[in-house]
């Protein structure tokens, strides 16, 4: 363990210096444990032993750690070693650390280090951080970060001249570890959640009309209550208790239906009533009176049962017990004395939907079960008419409302076929659809659609936030992720479709003279400095690609090398034909095809989303396919720019009008991408490079879109296994103006965001009241809910 210019061993007891007597027992009694454990009979660890235990991808760093732990050169890591280099890494001065790091990356122990040396090390960061870049990209990090650290020019790189690049980024050297040992350290305890308490002036500002509407529909339920059960307080206890449960059954009954109401939703978010009501909540709403429904139907069964009983018992009445509960003949009820047997049968569908509607049953892969048995609400509602005497009057406005708004859609939805005429196959298992547009469908950026392919299921519909902006007016975009069962099956059926027809020209020459006509916009081709370029659909209303990047002039898998595009002639050269799925043509690559597949649609519904543009700052955060929705808003967003920017015909100089569209209050926006790998950038990217190039020539006050990227498998630059990777991509983004990973001008940034320092930034900008906007994970939702109440910030997330 000899360092450079300090062959002594580190001091064991020094490092430990910052710890407490009883902290530092702790440690040393967890670290023998896992020491223990991983060890075995024999008390020593070999590098098989180390590589599993370090948890590392790559067996360089294994390798190397595993040498440098060996001090004595044995082969194997007694419990003396491994406490001894782990006091180090873990409790030692930044010096230590920095000495440590030097002497992983020398590896021929020359004491300095050369080019190649350094190209190992990134190699091996790269796979540890899973970032796959071509070798000539690998060549240039490798020499930005060796030309920036030799300072002598020598053709070495020494250990002042690493100390003295890494000092250029505060905070690496004091914080440098080995992130991937999770063993080293013993679990520290879970912080207490920082969630606001109800009652603090955070929590109200963003939960304050959910709040109220809560205390209204409990005021409510408590007067019809009261009411019902004073109505019947000569009947004794337990009729009160029924009659009250009853009566509230009556109200939610009648208005769960409400809440479910897409269309009138949708309708009402375009209204001041949504600056009122939690329409963002309706689902939760839905569920939390599905429960109520569920408590007092059980109550109110109880307490009728218990009427019963007494009756039986003491003769008050001349039924017995088995027949006041299950049959007609005691006369209970307005319709023939039905209400006993009715209440059994409403109570036993309840209990079948309740149980069925449960998120183990809905996300098991049995989404038809949960589909089936909510449909019962229909002879419910005629049980619960022949039951109660009054619920008839209390269904009457919610029923037509829910009957009208059913006719409407199925009018719509099955007025006509629409076709899937393109898909695109991406990485990590996303369907991209295009769907020809109809002519009066109109939505709003962030709306959302309900799907149905027959040839997937005949019967199933499912929910997909339109990713194409409403400017667009041929096609329809929907991306839809590889989850459950049916959008597995979606995905596989392109996958393992087989374009092969014997009447190929035939159907190819019907399909291209039916989809002949004038093309009302020219695609153009994203170019940048950066020589960074789309891989533009051939569908000709799309205006710019958002599926996959690569360099100017490099071809795809399988695709001979540039082909022309924005053009009829280019899209109709490559078309051929299935039979059973109507595929009519094939693009050079195998995941880019063209259909013609039957499919129906049933929307729009609007979202959260509506208020972006009512939003005076807003950020807007997306977690890997929870990006849909905001690729719709940041295309809208780029309309409504170049609407607004004009070219000097003469020098070409280009300015933005002032004036704001009336409908848009934005004053800035902080898009957030944060994805798993490198690959699911692929599928946006070409549309955030044009989002870049647009700001190209914003104001001094700084660009109106501000893109943040993070990549969450990347190990930060605080990781030995990573750090000089990291250092390498500041180089060559800052040399080249693009980054490495995903060819944009902003850095693609590793692992997670500090959403502490990110909201921190937000707020200290003063661009007007902030709102943020999420769409991704519940978990993450969560965190960041939290966070928003921390700054006062409005948060809404997307909600199917």
């Amino acid at each position: 363990m000899s360092t450079p210019g300090d062959p002594a061993q580190p001091d064991l007891e020094s490092c430990r210096g910052t710890m407490s007597a009883e902290e530092d027992a702790k440690w040393l009694q967890w670290v023998t444990h896992q020491f223990e454990t991983i060890a075995g009979e024999d008390r020593e660890i070999n590098l098989q032993e180390f590589k599993t235990a370090l948890n590392v991808k790559e067996s360089f760093f294994a390798e190397r750690f595993f040498a440098l732990f060996d001090s004595d050169g044995s082969g194997t890591i007694t419990l003396q070693e491994l406490l001894e280099a782990l006091t180090l890494l873990i409790h030692g001065n930044p010096m230590d650390k920095l000495k440590f790091l030097f002497q992983v990356y020398d590896v021929d122990g020359s004491g300095s280090i050369d080019a190649d040396e350094l190209r190992t090390v990134l190699q091996s960061c790269m796979r540890e951080s899973a970032i796959s870049l071509p070798d000539e990209k690998l060549d240039q990090l490798t020499l930005a970060l060796f030309e920036s650290a030799d300072k002598d020019n020598n053709g070495a790189i020494t250990f002042d001249e690493l100390r003295n690049e890494l000092q250029r980024f505060p905070g690496v050297m004091e914080n440098l570890t080995i992130s991937a040992a999770h063993w080293l350290t013993p679990p520290a305890a879970r912080p207490r959640s920082r969630r606001p308490r109800p009652l603090t002036s955070a929590y109200w500002h963003n939960h304050r009309s959910h709040l109220l509407c809560l205390a209204a529909y409990a005021g409510l339920h408590v007067l019809l209550f009261t009411l019902a059960a004073c109505a019947h307080r000569a009947l004794g206890a337990s009729v009160m208790v029924a009659k009250g449960c009853g009566q509230c059954l009556n109200l939610d009954c009648s208005f769960i239906v409400v809440l479910m109401l897409r269309r009138c939703l949708t309708w009402l978010r375009a209204t001041w009533l949504a600056q009122v009501l939690p329409l963002d909540q309706n689902i939760q709403f839905h569920q939390l009176m599905g429960w109520v429904v569920v408590g007092l139907s059980l109550v109110h069964t109880v307490a009728h049962v218990a009427n019963f009983a007494f009756q039986a018992q003491s003769g008050a009445s001349p039924f017995r017990f088995w027949e006041l509960l299950l049959t007609t003949r005691p006369g209970i009820g307005w319709v023939r004395g039905s209400a006993s047997p009715t209440g059994v049968a409403l109570l036993l569908l309840l209990l079948l939907m309740f149980v069925c509607s449960s998120s183990c049953i809905r996300r098991s892969g049995h989404f038809e079960v949960f589909y089936w048995t909510h449909l019962s609400y229909l002879p419910m509602w005629i049980l619960l008419i022949v039951h109660g005497p009054s619920f008839w009057k209390w269904l009457l406005v919610p029923g037509i409302l829910f009957f009208l708004e059913k006719a409407i859609g199925l009018a719509v939805s099955r007025m006509a076929a629409l076709c899937i005429v393109e898909v695109n196959l991406l990485p990590s298992k996303v369907t991209h659809l295009l769907i020809k547009r109809p002519p009066l469908f109109h939505y709003r950026p962030g709306d959302y659609l309900y799907l149905n392919v027959p040839t997937i299921a005949r019967y199933e519909w499912h929910p997909f936030t339109i990713s194409s902006a409403p400017e667009q007016k041929d096609t329809i975009w929907l991306h839809v992720r590889s989850q459950g069962q049916w959008t597995n099956r979606l995905y596989e059926s392109f996958k393992t479709s087989d374009p092969v027809d014997s009447k190929r020209l035939s159907r190819s020459l019907r399909m291209r003279r039916s989809q002949r006509k004038p093309q009302s916009f020219q695609c153009q081709p994203i170019q940048s400095g950066a020589a960074v370029q789309g891989a533009v659909a051939s569908s000709k209303d799309v205006i710019v690609e958002l599926t996959s990047y690569r360099p100017r002039g490099t071809p795809q898998h399988g695709d001979p090398g540039p082909v022309p595009t924005g053009t009829e002639e280019s899209a109709q050269a490559q078309r051929r034909t299935t039979s059973e799925w109507g595929l009519v043509s094939e693009m050079s690559s195998e995941n880019h095809l063209f259909c013609n597949i039957k499919c129906y649609i049933d929307g729009p519904y609007g979202t959260p989303t509506r208020r972006i543009f009512a939003s005076e700052h807003a950020v807007l955060i997306g977690a890997g396919i929870g990006i849909t929705p905001f690729a719709s808003i940041l295309q809208s967003i780029m309309y409504r720019h170049q609407k607004r920017k004009h070219i000097c015909p003469s020098c070409q100089h280009s300015w933005m009008d002032n004036v704001q569209d009336e409908d848009m209050k934005l004053h800035k926006v902080d898009f957030i991408w944060i994805n798993r790998d490198q690959r699911s950038f692929e599928w946006f990217v070409s549309l955030l490079t044009k989002l870049e190039l647009d700001q190209a020539e914003e104001t001094p006050e700084g660009p109106f879109l501000e893109l943040h990227m993070y990549m969450t498998s990347a190990l930060g630059k605080n990781d030995m296994k990573a750090i000089g990777l990291q250092m390498a991509l500041d180089l060559l983004a800052k040399k080249e103006k693009k980054d490495s990973i995903t060819g944009l001008q902003t850095r693609t940034q590793p692992g997670r965001p500090d959403w502490r320092k990110v909201f921190q930034k937000v707020a200290a900008e003063k661009k007007g009241k902030v709102q943020v906007f999420f769409c991704g994970s519940p978990a993450l939702a969560k965190v960041l809910k939290g966070h928003c109440e921390h700054f006062s910030f409005r948060f809404f997330q997307e909600n199917f």
